[in-house]
């Protein structure tokens, strides 16, 4: 029997391109244990705390995300956006459990990059069944996994929303995410997250994603939710076009307050998205959730002092974004960085993303409403490449534990080829996400129609779409 695990900080694929090189290291692991036996190596705390993380990061969506964004377009819009992703979060929640999670956490055989359909409607998965941790004999129950990978799987869709708020019909919308949710996320989550577990390799060497098996490195999802989500968006603001009135018209954030009390809910809903990750209440998890909570700090203050050095003055909305850039970058790195090259990570990325939101954006002409390409792919980008500097033992981080001996010790670590790694499993989500939405954005819109009419949009979605107003005065 496989399991399903997301891979951490003591964990890394590496381990996997050993065993040619050890023939023999059957012999030194530990024969993996039964469900009877994998009942007692069951943790409370550890149950306790992913439960949490899996409360948290559902806050990360609602509220979080809808105020976030919702404070950012026009009031006119305002309810359309608290809807598309309330919605989003409904929507893909069923469909997890009817086949999201068998194809993202289950074994493909041969086939590396999705799952079957042996757990869909999640079939033989109940309160008796477990899941493998980053460590040898340390499990959790089933259900426990799959929740907390469910929130995962909600607000990855969402955050495409950003890209092209204001101006997308909801039935269309929801298609889309279904699919693409399908399609792109499932089969992305197996590649950097699907391994069997560190007590089965002995069984079942060959049992992982086709990233995993690069060794690539993805502590909590900068490849699977951040650059997937973000070029989603951008191919998505492209094929349906700008605003009415973009970029003449002014179009403000309609209330940065709401913005404001949105970022601050992803800010903590963040410690259970990276400190979960690591699938155990234990000292990588201490190591993710002060990297989380340093390196946001930093990118928040870098991109004020840009916006002072630029502008003369800081603003609000410049230091919320700062704040997300540097909590999307620490996302791959949280649980292989050590707290001082987090913060260099979160210093050094608002000044690319910036430049992204500021100057590229205008310049190529792309309306990207809310930037959901300039900070999350371009952050989670800057974010997947800087692990491979981060997690070097040389510089403080964790590195990765070598699995192929028992008790599972720290394995050599080599950046040069970590960087080659982690760029290909960038160009791997960027061309799987990109040609993929691109190919279901352009099915939607010959069928049922990507944009609301131009009357439509000009009223407003509120009322065009739902028949309500977010304000009656």
């Amino acid at each position: 029997m496989s399991f399903a695990k997301k891979l951490c900080g003591a964990a890394l694929a590496g381990g996997l391109s050993l065993l040619a090189a050890h023939p023999a290291f059957a012999a030194d692991l530990i024969k993996a244990p039964d469900a009877a036996a994998m009942a007692g190596m069951v943790n409370k705390g550890d149950v306790a705390w992913m439960l949490v993380s899996a409360a948290l990061v559902l806050m990360m969506s609602i509220p979080g995300l809808a105020l976030f964004y919702g404070g950012l377009v026009r009031s006119k819009n305002m309810l359309s956006v608290l809807m598309q992703v309330f919605m989003i979060v409904s929507v893909t929640g069923l469909i997890w459990c009817c086949w999201g999670y068998s194809i993202a956490f289950t074994s493909g055989g041969d086939n590396h990059f999705f799952g079957g359909l042996s757990k869909a409607f999640l079939r033989g998965v109940d309160g008796t069944t477990f899941g493998a941790t980053f460590s040898n004999n340390v499990y959790l129950p089933e259900l426990v996994f799959v929740v907390f990978q469910m929130t995962f799987a909600m607000i990855t869709p969402a955050l495409i929303v950003g890209a092209f708020a204001e101006r997308v019909k909801f039935s269309a919308l929801i298609v889309f995410v279904v699919l693409w949710s399908t399609i792109v996320y499932y089969p992305i989550a197996h590649m950097v997250w699907y391994w069997a577990g560190p007590d089965f390799l002995a069984d079942t060497p060959t049992d992982y994603g086709m990233l995993w098996g690069w060794g690539a490195l993805d502590f909590a999802g900068g490849t699977v939710v951040h650059i997937n989500a973000g070029i989603a968006g951008l191919v998505g603001c492209l094929m349906i076009g700008k605003r009415m009135g973009y970029p003449k018209e002014p179009m403000a954030p309609h209330s940065l307050v709401m913005t404001m009390i949105g970022a601050s809910l992803l800010w903590v809903g963040w410690f259970g998205f990276n400190a979960g990750s690591n699938l155990e209440a234990n000292g990588v998890t201490a190591v993710a959730f002060v990297n989380t909570m340093v390196a946001t700090c930093a990118a928040a203050v870098s991109w004020a002092l840009i916006e002072q050095f630029h502008h003369k003055k800081a603003s609000l909305l410049g230091a919320v974004t700062g704040a997300v850039a540097g909590l999307v970058a620490i996302t791959p790195a949280s649980g292989y960085a050590a707290p001082m090259t987090a913060i260099v990570l979160g210093f050094v990325v608002s000044p690319i993303c910036y430049i992204f939101v500021a100057f590229v954006k205008g310049k190529l002409g792309y309306d990207d409403s809310l930037d959901v390409f300039g900070v999350h792919c371009v952050g989670g980008i800057v974010g997947a490449i800087g692990t491979a500097i981060v997690a070097d033992p040389a510089l403080g981080g964790q590195g990765f534990f070598d699995y192929t001996v028992f008790p599972a010790v720290v394995g050599k670590y080599d950046m040069g080829a970590q960087l080659i790694t982690q760029i290909k499993a960038v160009v791997v989500t960027l061309l799987w996400s990109g040609i993929g939405s691109a190919v279901l954005y352009f099915v939607i819109d010959k069928t049922i129609g990507l944009r609301p009419s131009p009357e439509a949009e000009q009223e407003g979605l509120d009322l065009s779409s739902h028949g309500e107003r977010a304000y009656n005065s």
